[in-house]
């Protein structure tokens, strides 16, 4: 295309047209401005092709090599993404200033996505040098250019170390090994070195945990849309409407979205997912109520105080959010060996240099003592992920595993963890003329529309006893502060003191003693009236989980002190804690002192695993060395905790305990295979004068070494020999234990022997 400014002139008669010096310019600048938009286009769409390739790649990879990496493991975290992902819209809650974050379970964040690439970048490289090689063809032209391309990050990662921590560490070692490999033209060695390492990474990152803890998991929880009281009249309207001095309503079964004071009503609040409190507690005028606690019964108007990121909740779920990174901070001891071993084998290096010429300094680069157990480890690591995933345990961290090995002491929280979220009636009492099965079967009856977990103890109790139900009068079937029904020509209610008083049931003196005997036993009681009497109580204990004796004689016979935390009275949960053998416990705990119970432990020098359920744990849980939560929890627990016991139950406890001793017995095995192999390359560089090629071939011997020893275990439990498994286990561990320490004396020396030639070099 050709654009210029004309006139027409008789000067030329071939054309007609002449072109002036100014106009030639600006023809000329427009002709170049054109090419400059139609190579821009051309630029464009080739990078939207390459922007749809890597697209496409990453999916394959996220769908045929994730799951293969993952497996029973990346099932759990999506049942447990699919669990909590009913979020509110974001256009509704984004004027209450709560960030909607949240990522979905397919969401692929940008580290893994260069991972991804240098993976499939390096099985290229590697083709295409062995083909070139095959066919006599040069491949410096392609090979050169891709492998220092793909060695950017570790070059990146060198740059960093020195500049930043003046550390010559693992990074320097490999940067050394990859310039020297592939400017000597050693690509397929190149390239299998990296295929190596970032398979290495890959694995490291599929054992790390990848959840984002984010303030829409509480948030999440709550309603979309309340019901607002405006002149009298109930109008619903959407939660992010919602301001400070607005009065709502909330009824039975419904989650109090907000902070506030109730202003009218009354109503049994379940709140011991917030505060801990095993008793559901009453609520009526000028009471104060917190956002994610439930409504069991009645009905109230709350005046709003506090809304969205200012709630209790909300604040719980921020701390946690600028905390979120502290699990990622621990550094892995495979790194730590190589980084240690990795100023000594440069000196070396270099030292090999003008013995044994270039070839054998690039190989003790890439001696790398230690260095197999970057990948070995986190596959032995990903395989006791799996199984433990197999057993129903989700460990979304793998450096838990580790980190579990350390534990001294566990605390557990007491409501919904030692506890089922559904009580057991511990006794009927009867203060009139019906008998305790009458009054149960009563009540189990007008309980039996209801669905929260104390109507259900009552009908449960009453099933057990083989109790026929009587009918009920549906016309006089009235649900509110407590449940009214008509039974037999009896008007029966149900609920509790408060309830009773406004109903004018009269209250004998004996209640006042049945009342403080139960609170004192951490009981909650529900009262029943027949024709305007008050006909006796039942009371209701938390029902402790089958599995929790058993499970604490475990813990004790490891040498592991145990806790109880809760947020009820001392003596309940002192009467607890002596029942269960268990040996300590804190009591009447706020929700904030719980992690400041942690922190103290730990600055005793004493190794904490927290186990717990609700909002209210998920400080300590953040805090703990390691942390466990049950499937079935709130989110903000699931999410917090580092392990997920997916059967809701503590049951797989021991196991998962005897997995960990599995695994770091099969770490102490992997370690001497990982560090023999580099003193024998250092010492046939030496004596054989070995080359590059065969620095490899010896990595790679004890890189299919220590991989069999990660994988020996995977194959023992798909085998189903459990006992003979665990009885190898322990002896690799003994053997790890003894070969470890020849080999870390041998290191000893090694490093002492290059500070000794360095100190008479420098004297002389």
């Amino acid at each position: 295309m050709n654009l210029f400014f004309w006139r027409k002139s008789t000067a030329d008669p071939q054309t007609g047209i002449r072109v002036l010096p100014f106009e030639q310019k600006m023809a000329s600048a427009l002709d170049n401005l054109v090419a400059a938009v139609e190579e821009n286009s051309r630029w464009n769409s080739l990078r939207c092709t390459l922007n749809d390739f890597d697209d496409r790649y990453q999916q394959w990879i996220q769908e045929r090599m994730d799951p293969l990496l993952s497996g029973t493991r990346s099932q759990h975290a999506e049942t447990l993404t699919q669990t909590t992902a009913a979020l509110p819209e974001t256009a509704e809650l984004a004027p209450m200033g709560v960030k909607l974050e949240g990522v979905s379970a397919r969401t692929i964040d940008e580290q893994t996505r260069e991972v991804n690439r240098n993976i499939g970048l390096s099985v290229f490289l590697t083709l295409t040098a062995v083909v070139a090689k095959a066919a006599l063809l040069p491949a410096t032209l392609i090979c050169l250019p891709i492998g220092l391309y793909i060695s950017r990050s570790i070059f990146q990662a060198t740059y960093v170390d020195y500049v930043t921590e003046r550390k010559v560490g693992d990074p320097a070692l490999t940067s050394l090994l990859m310039l020297g490999t592939f400017l000597g033209g050693f690509y397929i060695a190149g390239g299998v070195a990296s295929v190596l390492y970032y398979l290495a990474n890959k694995v490291i990152l599929v054992t790390q945990d990848r959840s984002r803890n984010k303030l829409v998991n509480i948030i999440g929880q709550l309603p979309s849309h309340v019901w607002i009281l405006i002149d009298g009249q109930e109008t619903e309207i959407p939660l992010a409407q919602v301001q400070a001095g607005d009065t709502i309503v909330v009824g039975a079964g419904q989650v109090i979205p907000v902070d506030g004071m109730v202003v009218a009503g009354h109503a049994t609040v379940d709140q011991h997912r917030l505060s801990g409190e095993a008793q559901p507690v009453e609520k009526a005028k000028e009471d104060r109520v917190m956002a994610a606690t439930m409504v069991l019964a009645g009905k109230i108007y709350v005046q709003v105080s506090q809304t969205g990121v200012m709630t209790v909740a909300a604040q719980i779920g921020e701390i946690l959010n600028n905390t979120a990174s502290q699990p990622l901070l621990i550094e892995s001891k495979a790194i730590q060996v190589v980084d240690q071993a990795a100023m000594p084998t440069l000196l070396t290096a270099g030292l090999a240099w003008p013995l044994v010429g270039y070839q054998g300094a690039v190989a003790i680069t890439g001696a790398s003592i230690g260095y197999n157990l970057r990948l070995t480890g986190p596959i032995a690591m990903l395989n006791y992920l799996n199984m433990a995933a197999e057993m129903g345990i989700l460990i979304k961290d793998g450096r838990s595993l580790e980190l579990l090995y350390e534990i001294d002491t566990v605390i557990f929280d007491k409501t919904g963890t030692l506890t089922e979220e559904q009580p057991q009636v511990a006794q009927v009492d009867c203060l009139g003329a019906f008998t305790a099965t009458e009054l149960l079967a009563y009540a189990a009856a007008v309980e039996s529309r209801q669905s929260h977990p104390i109507a259900r103890a009552i009908v449960a109790a009453a099933q057990q006893q083989e109790l026929a139900l009587p009918e009920i009068d549906d016309t006089q079937y009235v649900v509110g502060y407590g449940l009214q029904a008509q039974i037999d020509g009896h008007q029966v209610r149900i609920g509790s003191s408060r309830f009773m008083e406004l109903e004018g049931v009269a209250m004998p003196q004996t209640v006042t003693h049945l009342l403080q005997r139960a609170h004192s036993q951490g009981h909650s009681v529900v009262m029943v009236s027949i024709d305007e009497q008050l006909a006796g109580t039942i009371e209701l204990e938390p029902t402790i989980r089958a599995e929790v004796a058993e499970i604490v004689a475990d813990l004790h016979r490891r040498k592991i002190q145990v806790y109880i935390i809760s947020g009820d009275q001392e003596q309940p949960t002192e009467k607890l804690a002596r029942s269960l053998g268990i040996d300590h416990y804190f009591a009447n705990t706020l929700p904030g002192d719980k992690a400041a119970h942690v922190e103290r432990l730990q600055a005793a020098g004493y190794k904490v695993c927290f186990i717990g359920d609700g909002i209210n744990d998920s400080l300590a849980l953040r805090q703990a060395n390691v942390s466990i939560s049950l499937s079935g929890a709130t989110s903000v627990a699931i999410d917090t905790a580092q392990i997920v016991m997916m059967d809701q139950s503590l049951r797989q406890l021991p196991a998962l305990l005897n997995l960990v001793d599995e695994f770091n017995g099969n770490m102490k095995a992997g370690f001497v295979a990982a560090m023999v192999p580099g003193f024998v390359t250092i010492g046939g560089v030496f004596l054989l004068k070995l080359g590059i090629f065969a620095s490899t071939m010896i990595y790679n011997v004890g890189l299919m070494a220590g991989v069999g020893i990660a994988m020996w275990p995977l194959l023992l439990h798909r085998s189903g020999e459990q006992p003979a498994e665990v009885r190898r286990a322990g002896a690799a561990a003994v053997r790890g234990v003894v070969l470890q320490g020849r080999v870390a004396e041998l290191y000893t020396y090694w490093t002492q022997g290059i500070q000794q030639l360095l100190l008479w070099r420098k004297s002389g």
